[in-house]
């Protein structure tokens, strides 16, 4: 099955932001706390994707997965239920000469496994090397093992890299993943 990619319209925000609150609250079960997860809301975060499409946004592309509606045929833009997957990119951060971000990549639950995060990836990272940014990075939530499989499969590998934050009093940490 060829997953279909386009670029993310301002009629996609509110569900891709549905989206984003949902994929967090699946796969950091259990690494973030509960009462964290629970809080998120996803209309701060939809208000940004639209102020950013707005404006300049720096080279940060996003990239949806539109659910196929009849056999053959591309979900419409921003109809409910439509979005199978989502993923940010742009140039690294803190700029670095040559080097692309994946900054984020979320596929509903209910798509897992079925080839849309990597139809994403390949789309996200051929777009960054396309405007001159062949070298890729990516953070992964420490603990989150099927992220880390996902990209270990795609070519990435662990670069050394760490940061953490404290999140309501849990330390939860990331890796830096590079392919390049």
């Amino acid at each position: 099955m060829t997953i279909p990619v386009r670029e993310m319209t301002e009629a996609d925000t509110d569900e891709v932001a549905r989206l984003r609150v949902l994929g967090w609250r699946h796969a950091y079960r259990g690494i973030m706390p509960r009462p964290y997860l629970d809080s998120l809301d996803p209309l701060p975060f939809a208000a940004g994707l639209r102020r950013g499409l707005a404006g300049p946004t720096a080279r940060t592309g996003h990239l949806v997965a539109p659910r196929p509606g009849e056999p053959g045929e591309p979900g419409e833009p921003g109809e409910p239920g439509r979005i199978m997957g989502w993923a940010c990119q742009g140039p690294y951060r803190p700029h670095e000469a040559g080097w692309g971000e994946v900054r984020a990549l979320y596929v509903h639950p209910e798509f897992i496994g079925t080839g849309v995060g990597r139809a994403l990836l390949e789309a996200a990272t051929a777009r960054l090397s396309a405007d001159g940014l062949p070298r890729v990075r990516l953070w992964v939530v420490r603990g989150n093992t099927r992220a880390l499989r996902f990209y270990e499969r795609a070519g990435f590998t662990p670069d050394g890299a760490e940061q953490s934050e404290d999140i309501q009093g849990v330390t939860v940490g990331e890796l830096r993943y590079a392919r390049g």
